[in-house]
């Protein structure tokens, strides 16, 4: 590859509009999750505020994206199945946060094409999370 096609190539963190749509798209996912009915049980493993929860999605996406390592920078590792033990997940709670992201992902005009690339990422990460039957 040369130096030319390397300063070309941008990471999704760019492409998606970098941190302000970041945050955009976290604060839309929470805005939803809190108001939504179809999002009560995946809700209800969050605390209130959720304040502190937007926050550490915003860093996390924002590093796992290809932008800045804030959360690693705060938190270290992610370790985000360790993390999420505490908290029963089941294919319901997976499946609600996988609504809750693509409706937020739609409302903040992420690309359609990256939409989808997301989704499946996002998925195989959902999917690993699950710690009980169902």
């Amino acid at each position: 590859m040369t130096t030319e096609e390397s300063n070309q190539q941008t990471t999704v963190f760019e492409h998606i509009g970098g941190a302000d749509k970041v945050r955009e798209l976290v604060d839309r996912f929470y805005d939803l999750m809190d108001l939504e009915p179809e999002f009560a049980v995946i809700r209800a493993l969050h605390p209130t505020p959720l304040d502190g929860s937007r926050d550490k999605l915003y860093w996390f996406l924002c590093g796992w994206l290809g932008g800045p390592d804030m959360y690693i920078e705060r938190f270290g590792h992610p370790r985000l199945r360790a993390r999420h033990l505490p908290y029963a997940i089941a294919s319901v709670e997976r499946d609600q946060w996988m609504r809750c992201m693509a409706w937020a992902m739609q409302d903040v005009g992420i690309d359609e094409a990256l939409q989808e690339r997301l989704m499946h990422s996002f998925f195989q990460t959902a999917d690993w999370m699950r710690n009980k039957a169902g």
